[in-house]
């Protein structure tokens, strides 16, 4: 009898050094699994902005080459049909930020004021190649 009681309080549950080693290996499988996810959204994140970077600027020269006239911002671009929405920077989180550069070699002698012919994001943060995503 007592030696059936003993198997059986053994058996009841898992022991200090058990529970320690589980969460040493759950602690290193997450500290090799943690920077590899955050490495991948970053990827992600690049490959959208440059992706939205070069739909924007295709709907810029399409803009420019069929009205002989550059967007005098990204809402034209919407409003003409070129763009259906603004979209939203991947860095930054907001359809906002965008920064938009002019040049006079587009502007029309009907315009007033020269128009955008290239857009960057509004982040200061520094992609992976080593640049920042403003000048991208």
């Amino acid at each position: 009898m007592q030696i059936n009681k003993l198997i059986r309080k053994r058996d009841d549950g898992f022991t200090l050094v058990e529970l320690m080693v589980v969460m040493l290996i759950i602690g290193v499988l997450a500290a090799v699994a943690v920077p590899q996810f955050i490495q991948s959204i970053r990827n992600a994140k690049e490959a959208a902005l440059m992706e939205d970077l070069h739909v924007m600027r295709d709907a810029i020269d399409s803009y420019t080459m069929d009205k002989n006239k550059a967007p005098q911002s990204l809402d034209d671009l919407v409003q003409n049909g070129y763009l259906k929405s603004i979209p939203v920077d991947p860095m930054t989180n907001s359809s906002d930020t965008w920064v938009t550069s002019s040049d006079d070699t587009y502007s029309d002698i009907d315009q007033t004021e020269p128009g955008i012919n290239d857009v960057h994001s509004g982040s200061e943060e520094t992609g992976s190649n080593g640049q920042p995503y403003s000048s991208w």
